[in-house]
């Protein structure tokens, strides 16, 4: 066994004062100031300052208990010397201490006022041959701790410098220990290693652990800033196209109508996908010139979809009895005719969602088949609408046109939802014969298209009527 060169100097008496530590475990030869403030504690130090400044040091247990028992207690610490002490105006004392050995807690002395307990000191191990495993083994912890502190760990510059010139494995791994913010249970664990190599090796594994830690925290931390510089380039990028738009003289008023337009938008009730395409036509709208001929575009277009009622529908209660009296009331005669539309409410009834067949009036000019649509519509408790075709030839009046096209407009079916504000009124094609056909299109195949559609698609509620002449 190697003697402590301080022990040979200086003598450990068989009973010393013992300072319990509530969340720190003193290593030989490391040098740390201490806050007492226990009144036990600061009449240990009172005690050993009275005879040779020696003082055994031990850890808790447990870091929240305020007068610990012997058992609350590690049984093995550090005999230290008390370097320096200083009353503070709190009443706290502050001392600097060294360690000089480690020790074992043989038994307790005196338990009151103060801890005075029997020590026997543990000599480190004389120092293995130096191998090349165990140099090897030095040298990886050395460039552990250099990397440690590269990462940002923060070490006093000093403690590389000593690091460098220790060629003793044991005081490597007691100087290492004692600079690692480890918990108390791993460091006390370590600090009762008596193999030099052993402890170590212990401590080369709490750095390789602590590597890894500062690693992932450097890779949140780079992640981190780089979405907060992300966004600060982007809150930047905005004040910038800001300042523009306000030296052009429309920022105030576009901005106010995009805001305008975001709150249509959420009050719409649109469908899911209906209001994302919304939305992205909006962003859009955003980034345009408000003067430019696809800004007015995109504006014509939105407003359109914030104005059809998508969610609000006429909700008639069906009552044939009073369907044949309004039938009744509106026309005289016409038996036939009336009976077929009350089958036909009457199977609507009992079909809520049906998607059959379309009444078709058919007669001379006068006889009535414009306002018995009116009166179907006033039977189901819905709005009507009227469509003449009478020389229709271009397609894109019925499905609308293109929206690339200046001053473009959705067809007469989607007109008329927005004109009675319903999404579910009564429509009546007027002069379906007289329907034309050029190099425009088909408008009757266009409104063919429309009609399967409408029965195809469980969210249409729409009825049609058609009339010819």
């Amino acid at each position: 066994m190697s003697q402590n060169p301080l022990e040979e100097t200086l003598r450990i008496p068989e009973v010393l004062p013992l300072l319990p530590l509530r969340d720190v475990v003193v290593f030989p030869f490391m040098i740390l100031p201490l806050f007492v403030t226990r009144e036990m504690s600061i009449g240990s130090i009172d005690a050993a300052l009275s005879k040779d400044r020696l003082i055994m040091l031990t850890a808790q247990k447990d870091i929240v208990q305020e007068d610990p028992d012997p058992q609350d207690m590690y049984s093995i610490g550090t005999v230290a010397m008390i370097m320096r002490m200083l009353k503070l105006p709190d009443g706290r004392v502050k001392i600097m201490v060294q360690g000089l050995t480690k020790a074992r807690i043989l038994d307790f002395e005196q338990r009151t006022p103060i801890y005075q307990v029997h020590v026997e000191p543990i000599p480190e191990e004389d120092p293995p041959e130096m191998t090349l495993e165990i140099e090897a083994l030095m040298r990886n912890v050395k460039e552990q701790l250099e990397q440690v502190i590269n990462l940002g760990k923060m070490l006093s510059t000093d403690v590389m410098m000593v690091v460098e010139t220790i060629t003793e494995p044991g005081r490597l791994a007691d100087l290492v220990a004692s600079n690692m913010n480890i918990k108390v249970s791993e460091a006390q664990q370590m600090l009762e290693i008596d193999d030099p190599v052993e402890r170590l090796s212990r401590v080369g594994e709490l750095l390789s652990k602590e590597l890894e830690l500062l690693n992932v925290q450097a890779k949140i931390q780079s992640a981190a800033r780089d979405e907060i510089n992300k966004t600060q380039r982007e809150y930047f990028l905005r004040e910038q196209l800001k300042a523009i738009k306000e030296q052009l003289g429309d920022a105030d008023s576009q901005d106010a109508e995009v805001e305008e337009m975001a709150e249509l938008i959420a009050k719409a009730k649109m469908p899911a996908e209906v209001e994302k395409e919304a939305l992205k036509q909006l962003e859009r709208m955003d980034r345009m010139h408000p003067d430019s001929a696809e800004a007015n575009i995109v504006r014509t277009y939105l407003d359109w979809m914030v104005a059809l009622p998508w969610k609000k529908s006429a909700r008639g209660k069906m009552d044939i009895q009073a369907a044949k009296r309004i039938l009744d009331e509106d026309h005289y005669g016409l038996d036939k005719v009336k009976e077929r539309i009350l089958e036909f409410l009457s199977v609507h009834k009992l079909k809520r969602r049906m998607r059959g067949p379309i009444l078709c009036f058919v007669g001379p000019p006068g006889v009535g088949k414009t306002s018995l649509g009116k009166s179907i519509a006033r039977a189901m408790g819905r709005k009507f609408v009227r469509i003449s075709l009478g020389g229709l030839r271009d397609e894109a009046e019925i499905r609308g046109h293109r929206r690339t096209y200046i001053g473009a407009l959705p067809g007469r079916i989607i007109q008329g939802i927005k004109q009675t504000g319903n999404n579910n009124p009564v429509f009546m094609m007027d002069e379906v014969d007289k329907i034309g056909q050029d190099f425009r299109g088909d408008p009757a195949c266009a409104l063919l298209r429309s009609w399967i559609r409408n029965r195809t698609e469980a969210s249409s509620t729409t009825t049609l009527t058609w009339r010819l002449i």
